[in-house]
């Protein structure tokens, strides 16, 4: 009987030791560097950021998350869920620097001419929180399309946000005196904004049949 027992628990050592191996083996290949889990788990982590949960500011590295999403996913849901979070911490003086120093502000400003209308609103708003610093302003690069936000058929929303926009680099040039225009480089956003077109345009926008889009124009005091 002894010996029967002695075999028995032999055998059983002799399975959990296999089952021990077996689990190792299979933990080994769940780490390989680049495996698809490793990639979901990553790819969900950033997508965590956009969720609502995240109330206080974010930090460089989970900046750099978001701004990487914004680069790689096409999910409209998701690009909106992701400017709205960057546009909530571009609030912050602090991240406005950070989100600058991670090249951010072109990320943010390509998704300006995307064709979905809600994302563009809120890469403007983004632009908009980012634009009061005046160092992120000289990063801000824009194509003369970039006049067409300030057309009178734009809807509302949109061109509010291109008002409060050139509103945040206006008040700059106020507080900087430099409203005497000096020369701009082609292709910067100063160079557009202070342009005879963009002049034009905001003349023409006085006489918008929008209260709330009338009252922004008649802040920006160049017009």
């Amino acid at each position: 009987m002894g010996g029967a027992r002695r075999v028995g628990w032999v055998a059983a050592g002799l399975v959990l030791g296999a089952g021990a191996c077996y689990c190792i083996y299979r933990l080994a290949r769940g780490q390989r560097p680049g495996s698809q889990r490793l990639r979901l788990r990553s790819s969900r982590s950033a997508e965590d950021l956009t969720n609502g949960s995240y109330d206080d500011i974010l930090t460089a590295e989970q900046l750099q998350k978001l701004l990487y999403l914004l680069e790689s996913t096409e999910d409209p849901i998701i690009l909106e869920r992701a400017l709205v979070t960057l546009g909530n911490n571009a609030a912050f003086s602090t991240n406005q620097v950070i989100i600058r120093e991670l090249g951010g502000i072109p990320i943010v400003g390509r998704k300006i001419n995307d064709p979905n209308y809600s994302i563009k609103e809120k890469a403007l708003n983004a632009l908009s929180n980012l634009s009061v610093n005046v160092e992120n302003q000289i990063k801000i690069k824009v194509d003369s399309s970039f006049l067409s936000l300030y057309d009178g058929h734009v809807a509302k929303e949109i061109l509010l946000r291109a008002l409060t926009l050139f509103q945040n680099i206006n008040n700059c040039f106020k507080k900087e005196g430099h409203l005497a225009k000096p020369a701009f480089t082609k292709g910067s956003l100063f160079f557009h904004l202070y342009g005879e077109e963009c002049a034009q345009k905001m003349q023409a926008l006085v006489n918008h049949p929008d209260a709330d889009v009338k009252e922004k124009v008649t802040i920006i005091p160049k017009f």
